[in-house]
């Protein structure tokens, strides 16, 4: 005779919260049902282990799609339940039938079961409207028992004819639910959620042998990396992430102490130089999927790689879609960043053709993770390089100064000018100057740069300060005394209505008339207003006149009016060197070329 009884709940009102509530995607529900199938699989092997049961046949789970019943049906062939125990692990919601079981096994090693079979299987509520369970303990003398429930508080129980021991649960979809009875959509999820279970997964089997599983029941990450070919990681990579363009190179971390952590991370390369690109790191726990991306376990910057991070030991919540607030997750995550700073310096160390050649990849992610984690920096900013003038790789605190000691900082001593170029083109001019004259830059070219150069600034405040290659005029550059007064009034007068300030030095190039300087400090702060839209990006502009230009020279005693059409010539084609000139600018310049042109010929 049927039994009938209420759902063990501490208010009517919950059913709905742990229907709709409980899961962020309700799409999770299959992995909710098939992880629970998974674990009575390894509750049953851990009895076959322990001599307690007879393992006599192949494990597996079964997923069947019936559009035309309108039923998904997951069946396994694990421990199966008596009607004691699902009165107990379903009926009483939120009771752990996987909590109960380790404990009772705890000493002989319980791991490997994640479930919480009551939440997680009430999951299937969000699309179900009504769910049976055919059950069979593999007790020897026990009946096979058949649960349902339409999902509003009450059930029914009794018992039922079954072949072999197990489960099946068979979920009745609600209308609106059926595109989960597709076969297309069914086999995205299981490649989602289940891709990596410990055990065969069949879709829809037709009993041939040309069926093969969803999934891959022992992945790459599981192996020892001794036993990994480059061929394998390789093949796993475009398998697990779908990208074709072959990654860098890889970390395969495998671990068993202080806690248990097994994975690969993968170093993409570079699609865009202009931005930072979001990976895919996945994380598992006991080869059940869990999120992507999840901050708690992978800092921010290590989520530009593509990888699969599978531990255990991760306390997750009831729904397994979030972490609790753990020191253990923390642990994890600072291990997983040291692991990465070991691979880059062993990289740097052994093979320094190699990292160079996957630097421009690299880069940004560096640069990305110092700025975010200091303790990474401290591990890596040996192995930070930039490219010279001369296009050789130079570890960037090679091109730092001595310290300045905290008395020469207070009477005006300044740390070590880094130069450095942000585009080659742009910027010819300044760097022709520079290569005359002896001197090296570093090239910055990538967007983080400006925010990384000023990183470096305040971790290394009295070593070094950046300056672009066109903010200052390097000592270097000077030849002797170049103030010249007379020339000064001549561009000062000529250029009354232009936000410049004139000064005047004597460069070693002759052929170089003038060049401009913008203020360092000035340009970032006007870039980051103009970056955050806190106003408009302005200059602070200063024109050096080469005195020891002969075109310089010969505006003295000239008409006035060629002196001044001379020396806007001269400014305009200093600012040319430094940027391009604006509509108005540029009209200007065009006119006034063309008048002494005209001036020109008609001598």
């Amino acid at each position: 005779m049927a039994k009938t009884g209420n759902i063990q709940i501490s208010s009517e009102n919950m059913m709905p919260i742990i229907k709709k509530w409980l899961y962020s995607d309700k799409d999770i529900f299959l992995r909710e049902i098939v992880s629970n199938a998974s674990d009575a699989i390894t509750k049953y092997k851990k009895l076959v282990d322990l001599g307690e049961a007879a393992g006599d046949e192949k494990y597996r789970i079964t997923v069947t799609a019936d559009e035309k019943a309108g039923t998904l049906t997951v069946e396994d062939n694990g421990i199966g339940m008596t009607e004691e125990e699902v009165e107990k692990y379903i009926t009483q919601i939120a009771f752990s039938g996987a909590a109960d079981f380790v404990e009772k096994y705890e000493k002989a090693g319980g791991d490997g079961i994640i479930g919480h079979f009551g939440l997680g299987f009430y999951s299937a509520y969000m699309v179900s409207e009504n769910i049976e369970i055919f059950t069979k303990s593999y007790r020897e003398g026990e009946p096979a028992v058949h649960w349902q429930s339409d999902g509003e508080s009450t059930y029914t129980i009794e018992e039922c004819e079954k072949e072999g021991r197990g489960t099946k649960v068979v979920m009745h979809l609600a209308p609106e639910e059926k595109e989960f009875l597709k076969e297309f959509e069914v086999r995205k999820l299981l490649n989602k959620y289940c891709s990596f279970m410990p055990y065969e997964i069949y879709l829809d089997p037709k009993g041939t042998d040309e069926d093969k599983p969803v999934n891959t029941p022992e992945p790459l990450y599981l192996k020892q990396p001794k036993d990994c070919t480059e061929e394998e990681y390789k093949t796993f990579y475009r398998e697990t992430f779908h990208d074709y363009q072959e990654p860098l190179f890889w970390i395969h971390l495998n671990m068993d102490y202080p806690f248990n952590l097994k994975g690969i991370l993968y170093f993409p390369k570079v699609k865009k130089q202009v931005e930072l690109e979001r990976g895919q790191v996945k994380l598992y726990c006991n080869q059940v999927y869990i999120a992507d991306n999840i901050k708690e376990v992978i800092p921010e910057f290590l989520m530009l790689l593509n990888g699969v991070l599978d531990c255990p030991d991760i306390p997750l919540n009831v729904s397994r879609s979030f972490l609790q607030n753990d020191k253990q997750v923390q642990k994890i995550a600072s291990h997983i960043t040291k692991k990465v700073a070991d691979k880059l310096s062993e990289l740097y160390k052994n093979d320094r053709e190699k990292y160079e050649n996957c630097w421009q990849d690299l880069a940004n992610f560096v640069k990305f993770g110092c700025i975010k984690d200091d303790k990474f920096y401290e591990r890596v900013k040996d192995i930070i390089i930039y490219k010279n003038l001369a296009g050789e790789y130079r570890p960037v605190e090679s091109f730092f100064g001595e310290e300045v000691s905290e008395e020469d900082s207070k009477n005006g001593k300044e740390p070590q000018a880094v130069y450095y170029v942000s585009d080659v083109n742009k910027q010819a001019q300044y760097v022709k100057m520079f290569k005359d004259a002896g001197l090296d830059a570093i090239l910055c070219d990538t967007f983080i740069d400006p925010h990384f150069i000023s990183y470096l600034e305040y971790k290394n405040p009295s070593k070094v300060r950046f300056l672009r290659i066109d903010a200052d005029v390097a000592g270097e550059l000077k030849e002797g005394s170049g103030e010249d007064k007379e020339v000064e009034e001549i561009f000062r007068a000529a250029l009354t209505d232009k936000k410049v300030t004139v000064k005047t030095e004597k460069l070693k190039d002759e052929g170089v008339s003038a060049i401009v300087n913008v203020s360092e400090f000035m340009r970032r702060m006007s870039e980051m207003n103009s970056f955050y839209r806190m106003g408009e990006e302005t200059e602070d502009v200063t024109l050096i006149v080469n005195t020891a230009s002969p075109a310089v020279q010969a505006l003295k005693g000239a008409e006035e009016e060629t002196q001044r059409a001379a020396a806007m010539q001269i400014y305009y084609l200093a600012l040319l060197a430094y940027r391009r000139l604006n509509p108005e600018e540029l009209d200007e310049f065009s006119r006034n070329q063309t008048k002494m042109i005209e001036k020109y010929l008609q001598k």
